[in-house]
């Protein structure tokens, strides 16, 4: 009974501001104490799925940052991993550490520093800008979780591989990438989350010109949109639930050794 109930309460807590959210992009009128809206419309969602609009612009965007995103943050944290696997343990540990900073940095603070260097280099308030301060945690992710995958891949294979004659690039294209295809895609599935919800490195980094769906919602919710906010809420979640159901449903067990 009690691992019943606390099943219930967790799927209260999961999908229950999902409800209201969803409820939110269809009223026009709700105001307390009604439980419900006095009003429905269906506005936010007529003007999202009728042509150009503010939600619309801003999912492309976002969309188009978050798979840049995840394949660069992919392709480096690969790097960076198989870098770090084969290096002695102090020069792991350091490089792991130097790596998980952006991780554990917090946003506003990697943002405002970001926001300095960008604006010196020229790219500051561009997507191009956006997607290098996207892409630095991002990257931080993706090194630390395809370390544990490394550390546990037997690099024996590889070297089988090489004394039969296989070049550099045929070992890792025959033997690497099919042993890592899964922790690949969830690399490519971590950096495009960490890039898909993202605030302030697109806020204080785009300059207010890089207009994602995560800042249009926070725009909105300024501006008491109610309706428009929870759509573009919507429009945050749904796609960040169905990558991970398709990594669920794609992959398998991936072992992950200790750094």
């Amino acid at each position: 009974m009690s691992r019943r109930l606390l099943f219930l309460v967790l799927v209260l807590i999961s999908v229950g501001p999902l409800l209201l959210v969803g409820v939110a992009s269809f009223s026009q009128q709700w105001f307390a104490p009604a439980l419900l809206p006095t009003t429905w419309t269906t506005a936010a969602w007529r003007e999202l799925l009728g042509g150009p609009s503010r939600l619309g612009e801003a999912f492309i965007t976002s969309l188009t940052l978050a798979v840049f995103t995840g394949v660069v943050s992919m392709v480096l944290g690969l790097m960076i991993a198989r870098s770090l696997a084969r290096a002695t343990a102090a020069w792991r540990q350091l490089g792991a550490a130097a790596a998980f900073l952006p991780v554990i940095t917090p946003p506003i603070a990697l943002a405002t520093g970001l926001q300095f260097a960008l604006l010196r280099a020229g790219i500051g308030g561009t997507p191009f800008g956006v997607l290098v301060a996207h892409v630095i945690p991002a990257t931080g992710y993706a090194a630390i979780y395809l370390l544990g995958v490394c550390l546990s891949h037997d690099a024996g294979m590889e070297d089988e591989a090489r004394t039969l004659g296989a070049t550099p690039w045929q070992t890792f294209r025959l033997v690497v990438l099919p042993l890592l295809r899964m922790p690949l895609i969830e690399a490519f599935a971590l950096g495009w989350l960490v890039s898909w919800s993202q605030v302030p490195l697109t806020l204080l980094v785009g300059g207010g010109a890089v207009r994602s769906l995560a800042v249009e919602v926070f725009a909105f919710v300024q501006a008491g949109q109610d309706r428009f906010a929870a759509t573009g809420a919507l429009l945050l979640v749904i796609p960040a639930i169905t990558v991970l159901i398709l990594v669920r449903r794609a992959g398998g067990t991936v072992d992950v050794a200790p750094v």
